[in-house]
Parts: structure tokens; C-alpha cells; sequence
């Protein structure tokens, strides 16, 4: 793991006391709209799509969370889009597109949640931000986006990020109210869940959820699941025949233990596998998907 990073408040995934959101809103007419994609840069789709929201809402602002989203990778997406959403303010339209199955009978479709409006395509690009809300019992308002009169015309097979999401996007932001956009629905496609599980024997069963650019093994496990009195009483974790003992509050901690790889919260909120200028995923031969056991040591 290179050092990299400095800490930010980007809210912890289930924190019990939630970090603050940013909660002023844009200046009064000037709508924010963030975009992710997997389109990349060489090509047209980003300007595409930016010009169809300039049209018709000129005073918009973006920012580009990233349009560098391995094609069709719709994991590395839902990751990327829950680290990155929270951190911008109420009211904010988030247009998420890794659309392999652009064309087919998948919906688009709008989530209205804590203030938040999400807009892409029912693959399970949302599934990790619907996970993610703080108050669980404030369900996420879904709409399936049927209502052509707001689609740019002819809509392509191809490119529904320019025909479908952008214009809806900017009649959000034109004060178009979500159920104008098309009814509501109950819910939608769903990654695996977010959520570690607890395994009979009492241990905690998580997985890597993200694989950074450094090395860095994220795992889906946050503070809830694993508190500091139970790492301070003693905690291991197993992956691919490996145990890691040790953690650290910084990467470049000295803890007096010579432990190649260590755990450590990372900045999006959860437990990160990791090693001082080396990649851990290298270390450990990890991917995505692999299974963390988190096991309690014997005092």
C-alpha cells in the first residue's frame, strides 16, 4: 500500500453516530449533478451526455466522481458510488451508469433517499446506496422511469445514458417532481447484500467488497459489526489461509509489531486489509468476493 490519502469525513457506512453530511444545498436555481460511469474519456459519452443536461437545464453544475469504472463492472460501481454520494449535499442528482444490459427489458428508474436522488439503470448499481441509509426505516422511494415526454428523441438501444438519464436528470433539476417521471415501484435489483453475516460458530463472516488502485483489501464490514472493544479484546482475520492480527489507526502507525499486513478502518467506512507501501491484495493473491472471517482470540 503506497501512502496516499489524507483522512476525510466521507460518512462511515452504519456508523451508529453518523459523520455530518454536508447539508447546504446548491445555490437557489443552480442544480449539482454528479456523474459515474464507465464510459472513460477518450470517447464522446461524457460531453454527450453533459450537453443533453445543459440543454435543458444551462445553469447545472457536475462533478465527475469518476468515469473510469472498469467496463460493465457494476460492483466497483455500487462501491464507488456509496463512498463517494454522502459527502455531497441534500438535494444533489446522482446519474450512476455501468449499463451492460442497455436495451434489454432492465428498467430505468429514479430513488429518491435522505435527500439524494439517484438516476441509472435496475442492474444493482444502487444496491450498496440503498444499503447504506442511516435510518432504516425510511425506505427509499423508487420510480420506474416510463414517462417519454422527458426522454430525448429517438431514444438509442445503445446510449440511454444520453436518451433516457441525462434528460431526466435535468427535469429533476428543473423542478420536475419524481412522480411525474413514472410510477412507483417496490424495489430493485440487488447486489449481495451489503451486510456481513454472522456465522453460527459467533464468528463474522464478511467478504472484499473493492479492490483499491493501492492494493488495499475493502471489506463490507464497518464499526457495527466490528466495535473497538471487540478488536481491543482480541480479533483475528482469516483470508486465503492468512491471518491477520494486527491493526493500526494510520498507515504508517508504529505499533511494535512487525506484521507484514494489518486491518485498519479506511476513509469509506469500512475495515480495510492492508500493507505499509505494498499491495495486500498482491500479498494475499485476494479478489473480490474472497471471504474474511473475523474470529475472536483466545486470552
Amino acid at each position: 500500500m503506497k501512502n496516499r490519502r489524507a483522512g476525510t469525513a466521507t460518512r462511515r457506512h452504519g456508523d451508529k453516530t453518523p459523520a455530518p453530511r454536508s447539508s447546504a444545498p446548491p445555490p437557489l436555481g443552480v442544480p449539482l449533478i454528479t456523474l459515474l460511469t464507465d464510459f472513460g474519456t477518450d470517447d464522446y459519452f461524457v460531453a454527450a451526455v453533459k450537453g443533453v443536461i445543459l440543454g435543458l437545464s444551462p445553469r447545472a453544475r457536475f462533478v465527475d466522481i469518476t468515469h473510469e469504472i472498469p467496463p460493465h463492472d457494476i460492483e466497483t460501481a455500487a462501491f464507488t458510488l456509496l463512498a463517494a454520494c454522502w459527502s455531497f449535499p441534500a438535494g444533489t442528482i446522482h446519474i450512476a451508469v455501468v449499463d451492460p444490459g442497455v436495451g434489454s427489458s432492465r428498467r430505468p428508474i429514479l430513488i429518491d433517499l435522505d435527500g439524494h436522488f439517484f438516476v441509472g439503470p435496475d442492474n444493482g448499481i444502487f444496491s450498496y446506496v440503498c444499503d447504506s441509509r442511516i435510518n432504516p426505516e425510511l425506505k427509499p422511494q423508487i420510480f420506474h422511469l416510463t414517462n417519454t415526454h422527458y426522454f430525448r428523441h429517438p431514444v438509442s438501444s445503445t446510449f440511454n445514458g444520453r436518451d433516457v438519464f441525462a434528460p431526466v436528470a435535468a427535469a429533476l433539476s428543473n423542478g420536475v417532481k419524481p412522480c411525474d417521471l413514472g410510477p412507483g415501484i417496490i424495489d430493485i435489483a440487488r447486489l449481495k447484500p451489503l451486510r456481513p453475516a454472522a456465522a453460527q460458530d459467533g464468528h463474522l463472516e464478511g467478504r472484499i467488497i473493492h479492490i483499491d488502485r493501492f492494493g488495499n483489501c475493502v471489506t463490507n464490514i464497518s464499526q457495527n459489526e466490528l466495535s473497538s472493544e471487540r478488536i481491543s479484546a482480541g480479533v483475528s482475520l482469516t483470508l486465503n489461509g492468512k491471518s491477520v492480527k494486527s491493526f493500526r489507526s494510520y498507515f504508517a502507525e508504529e505499533t511494535g509489531v512487525a506484521d507484514k499486513l494489518f486491518g485498519i478502518w479506511g476513509s469509506a467506512g469500512f475495515l480495510e486489509i492492508a500493507a505499509l507501501n505494498k499491495s495486500a491484495a498482491k500479498i494475499l493473491k485476494a479478489q473480490r468476493g474472497d471471504s474474511v472471517i473475523v474470529i475472536a482470540r483466545a486470552t
